[in-house]
């Protein structure tokens, strides 16, 4: 039984379980056209793959050094049960349009639909500055010291 209990925690420990223990902060959605925009104009290699970007309100936005910042987000509450279990990670693309900005982030379309149910809500989220490097590498080295602890083939 302690054999099974010290299994069971080393494969929960090199499992990933959602969560992103970040800021509390709100969003609604923004139709196209996208362009121009604040970071790089008329540039369409600016939006990443899959559509998933966001307008940032003045509290992110941080002089335009929030530009291609990622951020995890999942959505956490709304009116009518908006929230799918999804957590998605978007990347700054544009200042908000309208000033002031009504959310702490307005999601495209795509990002938006990724985590409501219903379009064109305002939901509530919480989101963390996301590193592509820092959690490959990390991710990496989880999963290396979860299979030096798995038996070897002989």
């Amino acid at each position: 039984m302690k054999l099974f209990l010290m299994y069971l925690l080393l494969v929960c420990s090199c499992l990933d379980i959602p969560g992103i223990l970040g800021d509390i902060g709100t969003a609604t959605s923004y139709d196209p056209p996208y362009l121009p925009t604040k970071c790089k104009g008329y540039a369409q290699d600016q939006f990443p793959e899959g559509g998933l970007f966001v307008s940032a309100s003045d509290g992110l936005w941080d002089n335009g050094a929030a530009c291609g910042r990622r951020y995890r987000l999942r959505c956490i509450s709304g009116l009518r049960r908006p929230c799918k279990e999804a957590s998605i990670v978007v990347q700054v693309v544009d200042f908000c349009q309208h000033q002031p900005c009504p959310t702490t982030m307005v999601l495209s379309n795509k990002a938006f639909d990724a985590i409501s149910r219903i379009p064109y809500a305002k939901i509530n989220i919480e989101y963390a500055q996301f590193d592509w490097n820092a959690a490959e590498e990390s991710s990496n080295k989880r999963h290396n010291i979860c299979f030096s602890f798995l038996p070897k083939d002989t």
